[in-house]
C-alpha cells in the first residue's frame, strides 16, 4: 500500500492540474439580423485599433464568416468569400484562446475578432513595406528582403495611409500613365476622402504602374504607391492576395 503523501505535496499537484486546465474559447454570440456586410465601400464599425503582431499566414473564409470587436465580444459584421470578384485572404495578426484576430478591408488600422470554425489558415511568403519618407517599396520574402525601389508615395493632402493593410487582389486600369498594367488593391482607404481626385473617394489605395519616371522619389499621388512598369510586373508575377503591406514614415 503507498502511503498518503503530505498534505504540501497534494496542494503543489493540485495547483498544477489547475495550470494545466484549458482555457475555454469564448462562445460565439449569433449575428444579429440585418448585420452589415463588409464590401469594397462599406467598412467594419466599432472594432479595436490594429496592435497585433502576426502576419505570416491568412484566413480564407470557407462561407460567409462573422467579425466580432473581441472574443466572445459583439458581432460588428459579416466577410464573405470574395470582395467585388476577390477572393478574401485575411492576415491573421493575434490569436487568443482559439479566436484569430485579421486585417479587414475599406478600414484603416484596425483588426477583426474571428471564431474558430468557418475558415481556414495559409501561408503568406511576402511582405511589403512602404516608407513614405524614404519614397521606398521593400519587397521581403519569409523575412529576407529581396528587393526595394524608389517609388511615388501620397501627397500631403491624400497622404498613403500609414499602418498595416494587405492585398486584396488585382483589377484593371485606365489610361496610358499606367502602361496597361493591372493594379494591386490595397485594403485601406484614403484616410480625408473628400481630398482625393474625384471619383476617387470611394476608391481604395493601391500599387500601381507608372510610365512618367519623374514621379518617383516624391509625394504626388492621391495615396496610392506608384512603381516604375518593370517593378509592377514583378509584383503582379510575384504577390499573392493577404500578403501584408506597411506604411511607415
Amino acid at each position: 500500500m503507498v502511503p498518503s503523501p503530505p498534505v504540501p505535496v497534494l496542494e503543489g499537484i493540485a495547483a498544477r492540474l489547475v495550470a494545466r486546465a484549458p482555457v475555454p474559447v469564448p462562445v460565439a454570440a449569433p449575428a444579429p439580423r440585418g448585420l452589415p456586410v463588409i464590401d469594397y465601400w462599406t467598412g467594419p464599425r466599432g472594432l479595436p485599433a490594429d496592435t497585433g503582431q502576426l502576419s505570416a499566414t491568412g484566413l480564407r473564409p470557407a462561407s460567409k464568416i462573422v467579425v466580432y470587436d473581441a472574443p466572445g465580444g459583439r458581432p460588428r459584421g459579416l466577410v464573405e468569400r470574395s470582395i467585388s470578384g476577390l477572393p478574401v485572404v485575411l492576415p491573421i495578426v493575434a490569436r487568443r484562446t482559439g479566436w484569430v484576430a485579421v486585417l479587414l478591408p475599406t478600414t484603416n488600422r484596425r483588426m477583426g475578432w474571428v471564431p474558430p470554425k468557418g475558415w481556414s489558415e495559409e501561408p503568406l511568403r511576402d511582405h511589403l513595406v512602404v516608407s513614405r519618407g524614404d519614397h521606398r517599396l521593400t519587397w521581403f520574402r519569409h523575412g529576407v528582403r529581396k528587393k526595394s525601389w524608389t517609388v511615388a508615395t501620397g501627397a500631403a493632402a491624400t497622404p498613403t495611409p500609414l499602418g498595416r493593410t494587405f492585398v486584396m487582389g488585382t483589377t484593371g486600369t485606365r489610361g496610358a500613365v499606367y502602361g496597361g498594367l493591372d493594379a494591386l488593391v490595397l485594403g485601406s482607404i484614403p484616410e480625408n476622402p473628400e481630398a482625393v481626385a474625384e471619383g476617387l473617394g470611394a476608391a481604395h489605395t493601391g500599387i500601381h504602374s507608372w510610365t512618367d519616371p519623374g514621379a518617383f522619389g516624391r509625394s504626388v499621388s492621391n495615396g496610392c504607391v506608384r512603381v516604375p512598369p518593370k517593378v509592377m510586373r514583378l509584383l503582379l508575377d510575384e504577390i499573392n492576395p493577404g500578403t501584408p503591406v506597411t506604411v511607415v514614415d
